[in-house]
């Protein structure tokens, strides 16, 4: 059994910044891509920022320039580093994991239960 555990979501005021954090556990051979994805109330989940298992990046528009992905490969852990937040960011994010099985090393999708984030204007 596999989980992504988040953590570091909570309230801050617009121009503030949070860090948010995804560790993975349990049985498996390796990650590769690992994301995190956002859904503000009435929208659909959008994708935020991805990395690979080599660190190659990439950013939805909307976050350029404020928000930065990175990984901890040692420690199973993706990372969101926020800042200059807007009230716009407001959203549950959740990570999300490419995580080869080990045995059959299929590739399955693992996604984090949520942590909210809000920004008060």
């Amino acid at each position: 059994q596999v989980h992504l555990v988040e953590s570091g979501g909570g309230w801050v005021q617009a121009g503030g910044s949070l860090r948010l954090s995804c560790e993975a556990s349990g049985q498996f051979f390796s990650i590769n891509a690992m994301a995190w994805y956002r859904q503000a109330p009435g929208k659909q989940r959008e994708l935020v920022a991805a990395i690979t298992s080599s660190g190659s990046t990439n950013y939805a528009d909307s976050v350029k320039g404020r928000f930065t992905i990175s990984r901890d490969n040692t420690k199973n852990t993706v990372y969101l580093q926020m800042t200059s937040l807007k009230p716009e960011d407001t959203a549950v994010y959740y990570c999300n994991a490419q995580i080869i099985i080990g045995g059959t090393m299929a590739r399955q999708t693992y996604w984090g239960q949520g942590t909210q984030v809000t920004v008060s204007s």
